[in-house]
């Protein structure tokens, strides 16, 4: 049966189940509402033909393309995989998966990633949380790169210069008197010294016309200070906020 179009004031079924829990029955029943058993396609036929979803690429040529939408996940006219989002993408309740959600573009979100019912915030520092190896009883705790401080960095290459530009956003990310420069000279020696560090800048000195390679630390100031070393069996004994962490084999799967 073919029609041009077909008007639901309800729900739609499609497949065998009872979705009222979350659709309603009688006067509590969603307008509007869809069910599907599934698998399910949107758009073309995807090559990955495995998964209860699956939105492929969108190639029908009566498609109006929507302008750009702030917050959207992705549209037409920048992704031919749409999926446009007012508001939260996915709530997980009652309803759980123990599957992976595979992307085969960008995912881009206005907020924050999470997972294990928000155990694990992607913008938090990540680090790693051990029994430790030389101190019965007490852990030691890591954050990345593998430092006893939640360190950031920058590298690069300098020449015929001697002055270095920090990014603009470390004179608020990043504690000034804990920044650690080391320079490498490239092809001779060039007595090479940090004259001073001030106004977002690293100022050299040297003998001859710099040549060199450059890595520069410093220490985040956007919360606490990590403490690595503490006592205590488990991460959940770590003496300061853990609400700044998520603690690899320990907030990602809650393990001990």
């Amino acid at each position: 049966m073919k029609v041009p179009d077909l008007t639901v004031k309800k729900t739609f079924y499609c497949g065998v189940g009872d979705p009222s829990l979350v659709l309603g029955k009688g006067p509590l029943q969603t307008r509007g509402g869809f069910f599907a058993e599934g698998p399910a396609i949107i758009g073309s036929i995807p090559p990955f033909l495995t998964a209860t979803l699956m939105v492929g690429p969108c190639e029908n040529s009566d498609m109006i393309k929507p302008p750009l939408i702030p917050g959207a996940l992705c549209t037409g006219i920048n992704n031919p995989y749409s999926l446009a989002v007012d508001g939260p993408a996915a709530f997980l309740g009652v309803v759980d998966t123990n599957d992976n959600v595979n992307v085969g573009g960008n995912l881009i979100t206005q907020g924050e990633v999470m997972s294990r019912c928000g155990g694990h915030i992607l913008s938090a520092k990540k680090n790693f949380d051990i029994p430790h190896p030389t101190k019965e009883g007490w852990r030691l705790r890591y954050t990345c790169p593998e430092g006893p401080s939640n360190d950031v960095y920058i590298r690069g290459k300098l020449k015929n210069k001697s002055v270095i530009d920090l990014p603009d956003y470390w004179a608020e990310l990043v504690d000034t008197d804990s920044i650690t420069v080391s320079i490498t000279p490239v092809g001779t020696h060039q007595n090479i010294i940090v004259q001073s560090i001030e106004n977002n800048k690293v100022y050299l000195h040297a003998s001859t016309p710099i040549n060199c390679h450059y890595h520069i630390f410093g220490e985040r100031k956007d919360g606490e200070k990590l403490i690595p070393e503490y006592e205590g069996s488990t991460p959940a004994d770590y003496p300061g906020n853990n609400d700044e962490y998520s603690v690899s084999g320990y907030h990602y799967d809650r393990k001990k």
